[in-house]
């Protein structure tokens, strides 16, 4: 008889098994990643500056300072932080769903039944000791130690934590993602600062040389040379040229103001090298491989680590169509006076259960919670091949930009030197009746429209190299 029951436990427990596994369904593969391709060029060459530190690629003192405030005080930084504690805590959640829940619980109360009840005839027939009957009404008191586990045969805990400390590698990319774009957007503030710096000296210089041919123009007009119609050109050209001028020292204000913003900081002065902006030299760019964008960069290793938090998701979903199988237990003392509390055996209690639960009825429901999750990993997976298209279109865009930024700045440059000896020549001529006062007023202001597009150029190849450094990952080591 005992075989008996047994064989037959096991074989209920089989069908409920059996009933709550079938229909369930499959979790959808997805597809593979395109391949990266294996260089950016015709080199090969596996050198990489998104190796560099960030201290070591920046050497201009006055920006690594800025960076290094910007690191401590950043708001948006320190948001991103917390980010990273809110992930920490959900691993520390999902580790205690794995673990037994294990409490104590005490109580008192007071009961009275009816004479004419079960309960009420019985206790008035018994004596809790010799002569001495159930007291009416019966005081409880109780003190004990509670248990309660979930035996997870399907790795649905597990995966959670699994999943959770994924999220939480995440969130550490994330950072490290917030990182590198503000360091990048620092370096590019810094570099338009400098820019707006050297714009505003080649702006004053152009007053001072056409206050100079305003002076001469008002001689030949004396001399009856030129007509007051040349005074007032070139004096309109030097009106103009000073409205140039503080429309520079604005823009200089907003980008200091931008730049404190990115420090955490109120406005105040930003320290900088004012030398000649023109001289410096933009690093030398090794970009390596395509495939050491799947290491160097933290947008593209937080999509991946996304995704993998998402199929672990899809299997938690899919584990909620099985069984589920739970262990309670208790242990402690209980009696109707606090004197016999403790009095071992009469008042020990204990107790242990094991439940096995299936879903039937909300069987929708949880499908809609499967597809959702399936859903999300697809999400995911969409979002990870675009995150990786996109890093390889940045740097490669970044690359034509550089080359042509530098056959630019060469021209441009050969076009300033022109343009600055055609100032000097047509001063001469125009002292000399050569030529007309409109030749000189339309080179001086080509040379400084030159003069400005090559300061712009240069802060464009300064950029451009900081950029494809972010780009290939660099910036948060």
């Amino acid at each position: 008889m005992y075989n008996f029951n047994k064989y037959k436990s096991i074989g209920v427990l089989a069908v409920c098994l059996a009933l709550a596994s079938c229909k369930v369904p499959a979790i959808t593969q997805v597809a593979p990643n395109k391949p990266l391709p294996g260089m950016y060029s015709n080199s090969a060459d596996t050198t990489n500056i998104a190796a560099m530190q960030w201290r070591s690629f920046f050497t201009d003192a006055n920006l690594v300072n800025l960076i290094d405030t910007a690191l401590k005080n950043n708001q948006e930084l320190m948001t991103t932080l917390q980010e990273i504690e809110i992930a920490k805590s959900d691993i520390g959640i999902r580790q205690g769903q794995l673990s037994p829940t294990v409490g104590l619980r005490a109580g008192a109360g007071l009961e009275k039944t009816g004479r004419y009840t079960s309960q009420g005839a019985g206790d008035a027939s018994t004596d809790i000791t010799p002569g001495r009957e159930v007291p009416d009404p019966l005081a409880d008191y109780r003190v004990g130690a509670y248990a309660d586990w979930e035996i997870d045969i399907w790795k649905k805990l597990h995966n959670a934590k699994k999943a959770a400390v994924t999220r939480y590698l995440s969130s550490v990319e994330g950072r490290n993602f917030v990182i590198t774009n503000l360091i990048s957007e620092i370096a590019n503030a810094y570099y338009e600062l400098q820019s707006l710096d050297s714009q505003l000296a080649i702006v004053r210089q152009s007053i001072e040389l056409q206050k100079n041919a305003l002076a001469i123009v008002k001689v030949q007009k004396d001399a009856a040379r030129v007509t007051e119609l040349a005074v007032q050109k070139f004096q309109a050209e030097v009106l103009s040229s000073e409205g140039l001028e503080f429309e520079t020292l604005q823009k200089i204000r907003e980008t200091e103001n931008d730049l404190n913003l990115l420090l955490g900081r109120y406005p105040q002065e930003i320290t900088r090298d004012k030398g000649d902006f023109l001289t410096l030299t933009p690093a030398a760019v090794h970009t390596g491989i395509p495939s050491q964008l799947l290491a160097n960069r933290p947008d593209v290793k937080r999509a991946e680590l996304d995704l993998i938090a998402a199929k672990l998701d899809v299997k938690v979903a899919r584990a909620e169509f099985y069984p589920s199988f739970s262990i309670s237990a208790a242990l402690g003392f209980q009696a109707f006076k606090p004197s016999y509390l403790f009095k071992y055996p009469g008042s020990l209690l204990y107790s242990i259960a094991g439940d096995i639960a299936a879903p039937l009825v909300n069987r929708a429901g949880i499908k809609a919670e499967f597809n959702s999750a399936n859903a999300r990993q697809l999400q995911a997976m969409y979002n990870y091949q675009r995150v990786i298209l996109n890093a390889y279109i940045e740097v490669n865009t970044q690359l034509y930009a550089i080359d042509n930024l530098e056959k630019r700045y060469s021209l441009k440059s050969r076009e300033a030197d022109a343009l600055t000896k055609s100032v000097d020549i047509s001063n001469k001529l125009f002292k000399s009746a050569r030529a007309d006062y409109f030749e000189v007023l339309m080179t001086q202001r080509d040379a400084l429209a030159t003069k400005l597009e090559l300061v712009e150029t240069k802060k464009a190849q300064l950029t451009a190299v900081n950029t494809i450094y972010r780009n290939l990952g660099g910036g948060w080591k």
